[in-house]
Parts: structure tokens; C-alpha cells; sequence
């Protein structure tokens, strides 16, 4: 069984010219969803590199509209490779009998059977004449709304001489970048829900002020009536990227190993901070007697002034993470500067007396512009970051499209490169507070999450927990909930340490006997590699049970296997 080779080719010189001119590259990004999903790949910076590298699979993020580019990528096809493009290939389009139509910002696409997938960019072909290459489509796209009037396959493929190239109508990877990061940078409000459960109109700049999904559409509510954002559109379309990716090696006969998202006998991961705010001693006390209740260890955000030394010392000596979280609301004399971000954290570490900080979260969940935050995460050190969630009852859930930890990308003005800082969004805040939210979305949060294998990050105040007995009943029920799923639950900074760790894994061979070979590993245990089955193998021959991932069976392996899978790699 041959491992494939993939590349992505992004050409840098086409890349610093649209930076020139102020357009972003976020198709650079696949390159993200690759190394989330231990994907071996390797980047090609320009299509004339292809008849020396060849690989077996081609990801055209970005290529030069030029007769050369498009003369070698369609050798290489013609070679026998396949090319994969997301709404890419105009050069080519002509040659295969087809018309790029107008691109649209917003719409649906489908799959009979399945559950729509809300896109943020796609650029449909039509072909008009097929002559020697018919295209088979697979899917339809929708203009605008989930009824909308209709616009071509998701997906075309066309074969190619020895080859095939396989063209997706919607921008995936920006696609992704737009839902997880906003529609752009933050300016201004946002646009509230009619209904009234979403007024981010109120004169605060935070994350959810730049949102791509539509309070129409994309929510639903509970049995109580809550509306929350019910699909992670940003890891579904990773899922359909990644599933669509191994069925194309798959029908050359090949396969690409990738990683399971967490150790062995972990299906997801649940988080679960606070915010200190107010900064009451004694909400610090009841707080830390609640989680000791419940045995979980969480993560602390604290604010200037903060809680009394004894309170750190208690947190520190139950195992909890003590992070930041960092104060720009003007109402509170606070400031979006990097000198006052720095300021406050200086202030955190001799507070607690911790030289060094993993985390932070924004209080209120303020955000302006693009990747200043981050930025500002790097310069001081902090490596996972927690602000992009909800500020309002009614835009709780999957407000971004996920819940996976990524590393977000920065606008042109810093060459769209990926800030050295792991986002882990949250899903809401608080429940069953007075003014919030009620516990009825635990469930349909928890089976989302379990669902695409990512993080279930609950916010819970320290000051709520020890005002609001039915706060508290709330937080008991998301542990118990969440543990009856088979949920762990990790700090932040545990998510942190595991992710950065595993993405230093690399499957470098499998043998004849099914072996996996691997760097990295040396410090990790329980590490899941899965194998697809290529074809003709309809099944395993080493007589390993199988499990189907992205929609292909595969074979599964455990790595530095334990008898009890690890709480996280910093244990």
C-alpha cells in the first residue's frame, strides 16, 4: 500500500503580487487543514516545479492565469496526476468547454441525502461544450439562501489524459478562513437578529461584530425555545476537503495516512473557563469547591486587580490553569493598544507569580480589525487564545463554524502567514443565567462537537457560579453530560500542549505488514494514526478491524499505545 505524495502549489510570486495590491491569499490556508489532520504534504512555489516534483495529488491553491501555468499543470495531469482546485483553474476553463460565471459571496450547497453546507465564496463553472472532456458533476450550489436559485455542480471532474482534475465550485479554504475569522476585519457593529436575541449593535467592537452566518438560516432552537447557531459549517467543509482528498489517492490505488484529533479512547474534549471580572474572593472559593465536586480542572481568565495571592495559590494547587484576560472595554477605563496588552500581563505575572502564561481570553470578547490580537499574543508569549465566542443570548453555538483548535491567518498587509497562536473558541456563556441562555442546548452542543471530534469550550463566571444556584446546577450538568459521552476535560493550556505536539507527528511509512513508521512520537502516547483502504482493498488484509473516516474505510493504529489513555500530554 503506497503512500501518496501530495503538494499543495501555492506561487509565492503571484501571492506577494496580490499582496501588492491589498487582496488576501486565504487559500493558503488548506495548508492549516492539512497539518490539523496530519496530513503529510509539501508546498510547491511555482507550476513550473511540477515536472520535477510530480507529485500523486495537486492542490492548486494559488497559480499564475498564465498560458505557462496552466500549460503545466495540464502536463502534469496528462502525466497521470490529479489536480484539485477550490473555485481556481481559469485559464483552463476554455479547454474544457466551460464558462467561469460570476462568483458568489454567499449560498448553499447540497448532496442528496445530506445536510446543506452554507459556503462564503464559490466561483461555479459551466460547461457549455464537452467535446473531449465531459465533465461528471457531484452536488449543487445555491445562490444565496438554502432555496435560492441554482448554480452549478459543488464539484466537476474532468479526466485528463492519464489523470483527472477535480474542480470545486466553492472556495473551501476561504470558505473556512471567513467563517472562523469573520467576514473581515472589526470596524464597526454588527447587524442584530430581528428577533431581537442578538443587539451586537451596541456600541462595543468584539468578535461577533463580523459574523458569515445569517440569523435566518443557520440556527435553530431547543425544545425551550433557545436559538443558538446550530452547524459547524467551517469543520464540515475541512471534513468534505479532507474526505474528498483521500477518495481521490484512494482511486489511484493509493492512500494518505492522517491523525486522529485526540488520543486513543478520547472521542472529544471538553474545556470549560472563567472569567474573574468583579474579582470576588469568595466567588473564587465557591468556584474551586464546585469544579472539586465535579473532579475537573479548568481554566482561570483572570482581570486586573485580580483575587487575593491565597486564591492563585489554591488554584494552582488543584491543577487548574491560571490565564489571562485581557481588559479593552472604554467603559472600564480599558484600551485596544499593545502597550496596555502588555501592561495588563505583566501585571497578571507578578500577580500570580508565573513567569510564563499559556492563555487568554478578551473580556467581553473585544476585538478590533483583523490579527491584532494575536499579534500582540506572539509579543508577549501567550500561545492559545479563547476571545472568538458569543457575546449575546441568542448568537451562542457554532457562531464561527467550529470547534477545533486552528491557527488563524493573518490579512495581506502580513502576507496572510498563520499566527503562532492556537484559537479555541467557545460556545457560550453562563447558562441558565437570569439574562442568558438556558442548560437546553447542552445536548445538541455536545453531540455537534462529538460529532466532527472537537472541543467543547463552556464559559462559566466565577461571580455567576456563586450568585446563581441555577448557573451552577447548569455547569454540573455540561460535566455530566459531557462524561456520559465520553468527553475529557482539558485547560486550555492541556489543549495547547497536545495540539502543538501532535502536529509534530509524521507517518513517514507503512509496511508491507501494515506497519506505520513515524517521527515524532517520542513524547506522545496514544497517538491515532488511520491508514484508508486503497483499491482494490475492500478490506484490510492484516485482519485489523476498520472504521470509516471522511466517508472511507480505514485502517486504524495506536502509537505508543497505553492501557488508559493520557489526560493530555502535559500529564
Amino acid at each position: 500500500m503506497r503512500m501518496a505524495r501530495t503538494a499543495v502549489l501555492l506561487d509565492r510570486q503571484a501571492a506577494k503580487r496580490r499582496h501588492r495590491y491589498g487582496i488576501n491569499v486565504f487559500e493558503a490556508f488548506v495548508g492549516e487543514v492539512l497539518a490539523h489532520a496530519g496530513i503529510a504534504y509539501e508546498w510547491i512555489d511555482g507550476a513550473e516545479e511540477l515536472a520535477r516534483s510530480n507529485p500523486d495529488l495537486l492542490i492548486v491553491a494559488l497559480a499564475e492565469d498564465d498560458q505557462a501555468s496552466a500549460d503545466a499543470i495540464w502536463a502534469y495531469a496528462e502525466r497521470g496526476g490529479t489536480v484539485i482546485s477550490y473555485a481556481g483553474l481559469r485559464a483552463l476553463a476554455s479547454r474544457m468547454g466551460c464558462y467561469e460565471q460570476w462568483s458568489i459571496p454567499v449560498g448553499y450547497a447540497s448532496w442528496p441525502g445530506e445536510e446543506r453546507l452554507r459556503f462564503l465564496s464559490a466561483t461555479p463553472w459551466e460547461q457549455e461544450e464537452a467535446g473531449a472532456y465531459p465533465a461528471a458533476g457531484e452536488g449543487v450550489i445555491r445562490k444565496e439562501r438554502p432555496s435560492g436559485s441554482t448554480a452549478g455542480p459543488a464539484l466537476l471532474r474532468f479526466t485528463v489524459g492519464e489523470g483527472a482534475i477535480e474542480r470545486w465550485a466553492v472556495n473551501i479554504p476561504q470558505t473556512i478562513v471567513l467563517f472562523q475569522q469573520g467576514t473581515g476585519p472589526v470596524l464597526q457593529d454588527g447587524i442584530p437578529a430581528r428577533d431581537g436575541t442578538g443587539a451586537v449593535d451596541e456600541g462595543i467592537l468584539k468578535a461577533d461584530d463580523r459574523c458569515g452566518m445569517d440569523w435566518e438560516w443557520d440556527r435553530l432552537r431547543t425544545e425551550t425555545g433557545a436559538p443558538y447557531f446550530a452547524y459547524p459549517y467551517a469543520d464540515l467543509w475541512k471534513e468534505r476537503l479532507i474526505g474528498h482528498l483521500l477518495k481521490c489517492a484512494r482511486a489511484k490505488g493509493l492512500t494518505v495516512p492522517f491523525l486522529g484529533y485526540w488520543p486513543e479512547g478520547v472521542p472529544a474534549v471538553a474545556l470549560i473557563s472563567h472569567d474573574s471580572d468583579l474579582n470576588v474572593d469568595e466567588s473564587a472559593e465557591t468556584t474551586l469547591d464546585v469544579l472539586e465536586e465535579c473532579g475537573i480542572r479548568s481554566t482561570w481568565c483572570m482581570i486586573e486587580p485580580g483575587y487575593s495571592p491565597s486564591v492563585y495559590e489554591r488554584v494552582k494547587s488543584k491543577g487548574h490553569e491560571l490565564a489571562f484576560h485581557y481588559n479593552a472595554l472604554e467603559a472600564q477605563q480599558g484600551k485596544w493598544d499593545a502597550s496596555e496588552f502588555g501592561r495588563q500581563f505583566d501585571w497578571l505575572k507578578k500577580a500570580t507569580g508565573k513567569a510564563e502564561v499559556v492563555s487568554n481570553k478578551n473580556h467581553y470578547t473585544r476585538f478590533e480589525g483583523w490579527g491584532e490580537l494575536f499579534a500582540w499574543c506572539e509579543q508577549n508569549g501567550i500561545q492559545a487564545d479563547q476571545t472568538r465566542g458569543p457575546s449575546k443570548k441568542g448568537n451562542i453555538g457554532f457562531l464561527f463554524g467550529t470547534c477545533h483548535p486552528y491557527f488563524p491567518i493573518a490579512w495581506f498587509d502580513e502576507a496572510n502567514r498563520l499566527y503562532d497562536v492556537l484559537e479555541i473558541s467557545f460556545l457560550t456563556q453562563d447558562l441558565d443565567h437570569v439574562h442568558l441562555s438556558d442548560s437546553s442546548v447542552i445536548v445538541p452542543f455536545l453531540e455537534q462537537v462529538a460529532r466532527v471530534g472537537g472541543a467543547a469550550h463552556f464559559l462559566f463566571h466565577q461571580i455567576h457560579i456563586h450568585e446563581q444556584p441555577r448557573v451552577t446546577r447548569a455547569l454540573r450538568k455540561v460535566v455530566a453530560e459531557a462524561r456520559s459521552r465520553g468527553f475529557q476535560f482539558w485547560t486550555s493550556e492541556q489543549i495547547n500542549a497536545w495540539e502543538r505536539a501532535r502536529r509534530k507527528v509524521k507517518v513517514t511509512a507503512i509496511g508491507s505488514d501494515g506497519k506505520v513508521t513515524a517521527e515524532g512520537i517520542d513524547h506522545l502516547n496514544n497517538i491515532v494514526v488511520y491508514i484508508p483502504l486503497s483499491e482494490p482493498d475492500e478490506t484490510d488484509r492484516t485482519g485489523a478491524e476498520t472504521e470509516i473516516r471522511y466517508g472511507v474505510p480505514c485502517r486504524k493504529v495506536v502509537l505508543n499505545p497505553l492501557r488508559q489513555a493520557p489526560a493530555s500530554v502535559t500529564e
